[in-house]
């Protein structure tokens, strides 16, 4: 059934039910339908230096510590990264600040006037409206996330001054294939002919190396062109190449509170661009990034908790990294995910720092239940006793500040649904906005 386009004064939530309409499936890979509506707008992005940047995990940390260090300096910035957690907005920034609905529906109401009955997936939508508020702005600096892969993203549209990946690992791969060399032929796809681009995974895929040799593209790996260390309890160290490839560093850096193989790659990335950021702007930035649902503080009824957005196994090795380098006993763990993510891996690798598992259904199409969680960690050798089974994050969270301390401790993870849901009840305590 056809929607009926939104009036001139629609709201945005009206806007975003029409869009999601518009479209039979939720993701549809392919640049065709986008550049052809975009041949229909004005949208001129020549004012802007251009940052694309594609990975399996790292992607808003990346863009948040880029954006962070670049406003430090005094650069204007926009930003367009996805998912939302509490508001369409934050998808999209100018000067550290969500858009407005004004602006939001007003970029819509062009695209469907260009698009011309072309149907548009939800991002694809999202995506041109972004451009057509960046067109308008001229930041001095875009920061784009690619959804996802790279080669066949919307995103993908945009020429890339320096792409930026950052890891690659394995997920999604009933859309980018089975393994990593695949995958990492997809997120090259973000590289142009002679363009410049770091890739922050120690261990590229050949499929990636020899994409990148063929277009001759000017790449500069973790490991090779970069390198980093721990410089005491809580500075680091960093050493890396200018453009024309001359040896740079910088020494006592503050660590920040986002993970340090992203911030190596972003110092890489400022070496590359044409903007003077200096020591004072680096310093500044990293001590003052913080980022939605990644290792966010937290209370629940006064008690401590940490929400991460933790849904894939690297993720969660990362997770259990951190957790373990500051033991806490007992930990709790709400855990809701979606049933197409590698389930098992994900429990494995947080197997060694958990004592209690607080096992949530997901009120989503493509959400596990409970008990599918419960099977799989029976499988893994944890006992019944050791789980807790709730209906939903909202029940689980009602129920569980009865068997916290104020020594225990509370991670929420699994998913951005997962952690949406917690933020809507959680008290935030840094500061950081939704």
């Amino acid at each position: 059934m056809s929607q009926q386009q939104p009036a001139a004064d629609a709201s945005l939530d009206q806007w975003l039910s029409y869009i999601e309409a518009c479209h039979p499936a939720e993701i549809e890979l392919g640049l065709e339908r986008m550049r052809q509506v975009a041949g229909h707008l004005a949208l001129d992005l020549s004012s802007s230096f251009k940052l694309v940047v594609a990975g399996t995990n790292g992607k808003g940390t990346s863009i948040r510590l880029l954006e962070s260090i670049l406003q430090a300096a005094g650069l204007k910035v926009g930003t367009y990264t996805s998912p939302h957690f509490l508001r369409y907005n934050e998808r999209i920034t100018l000067l550290g600040q969500a858009v407005s609905d004004a602006q939001i529906c007003e970029a819509f109401a062009q695209v469907e006037v260009a698009r011309k009955g072309v149907p548009l997936t939800y991002f694809e939508y999202g995506t041109l409206a972004a451009l057509i508020i960046f067109s308008a702005a001229k930041p001095d600096v875009l920061l784009l996330e690619i959804g996802l892969g790279g080669r066949l993203d919307s995103v993908n549209l945009v020429d890339a001054d320096v792409a930026l990946i950052t890891t690659i690992a394995l997920d999604h791969t009933d859309w980018l294939g089975p393994d990593r060399e695949s995958i990492g032929f997809e997120k090259a796809g973000i590289f142009r002919p002679g363009c410049l681009a770091v890739c922050g995974d120690p261990q590229p895929p050949a499929s990636l190396l020899k994409h990148a040799a063929n277009l001759g593209v000017d790449l500069r790996t973790n490991g090779q062109a970069y390198h980093y260390s721990l410089d005491g309890d809580a500075l680091w160290a960093w050493q890396g190449q200018d453009l024309a490839g001359h040896c740079t560093a910088l020494s006592s850096l503050p660590c920040p509170s986002l993970p340090l193989q992203n911030a190596a790659a972003v110092l890489q990335v400022l070496q590359l661009i044409p903007f003077d950021i200096a020591k004072q702007h680096v310093d500044a930035g990293l001590a003052n990034a913080r980022l939605t649902g990644r290792m966010q503080p937290a209370r629940l009824a006064g008690y401590p908790c940490i929400l991460d957005v933790a849904h894939n196994p690297e993720s969660a090795t990362y997770l259990a990294s951190v957790l373990s380098q500051h033991p806490v006993s007992p930990t709790h763990l709400l855990l809701g995910m979606l049933a197409d993510k590698d389930m098992t891996s994900v429990c494995e690798a947080l197997l060694p720092v958990v004592d209690f598992w607080h096992l949530v259904t997901l009120d989503n199409p493509r959400g596990a239940s409970a008990d599918q969680l419960k099977q799989i960690l029976n499988k893994l050798g944890v006992p019944s006793t050791s789980m807790a089974e709730y209906s939903c994050v909202d029940t689980a969270l009602a129920q569980l500040p009865s068997q916290l301390t104020n020594t225990s401790r509370l991670v929420i993870a699994g998913s951005f649904f997962t952690v949406t849901d917690a933020l809507k009840t959680v008290e935030w305590t840094d500061g950081r906005q939704g």
